[in-house]
């Protein structure tokens, strides 16, 4: 059996799209409607993210805006934003909650650019478990004597390379989102 490093790099990847995305959500300058997407609103019995209850819009630079679709989970995703950690106070209006981004001050900033720190720690978890993943794997190949000890050792060094690249990635898209954000 020969293995094939693009599986690895392919989950590797999948980590650092994750780690996009939660970035995306984190607000630098004006309202982002990913800004809400963590957020999960106890619905029907299930926890459920706000874009599969209503829709996000982004109406001015510090507002958002939620259409819910039923009337019945107003109260609920008022709840889920208000106990959230984005340090934000809904107000709901019928059937929309709006939702009234304040000024980023030093603070704040700060406190954003270690949340981002966080999600690149949890980035760079996943590819590193990839990464143990992939090495237990050619060790017990070899052990099986499906691989020599060369190709093994070639192989760790391959993995190891490709979570040093990917590792790296994290590292420069933290220092973009971290200076946006810290960017008055």
């Amino acid at each position: 059996m020969a293995i094939n490093l693009d599986d690895f790099k392919q989950r590797m990847q999948a980590g650092i799209d994750v780690f996009a995305k939660e970035l995306s959500g984190l607000r630098a300058g004006r309202a982002s409607i990913n800004l809400l997407d963590p957020i999960k609103v106890e619905a029907y019995g299930n926890y459920m993210p706000i874009s599969q209850v209503g829709t996000v819009t982004a109406p001015e630079p510090r507002l958002l805006v939620v259409q819910v679709w039923d009337k019945g989970m107003v109260k609920a995703v008022e709840k889920a934003i208000r106990e959230s950690s984005l340090g934000v106070s809904p107000s709901a209006d019928g059937q929309l909650v709006r939702v009234v981004l304040p000024d980023l001050n030093q603070e704040r900033r700060q406190e954003l650019s270690k949340i981002a720190g966080k999600y690149a720690e949890e980035a760079k978890i996943s590819v590193r478990n990839v990464r143990r993943e992939g090495n237990e794997l050619v060790k017990k190949m070899e052990k099986d004597k499906e691989i020599s000890e060369d190709t093994l050792h070639r192989l760790i060094e391959e993995m190891q390379e490709l979570t040093d690249n990917y590792i790296k990635k994290i590292d420069d898209m933290l220092a973009v989102k971290q200076k946006d954000i810290m960017h008055v």
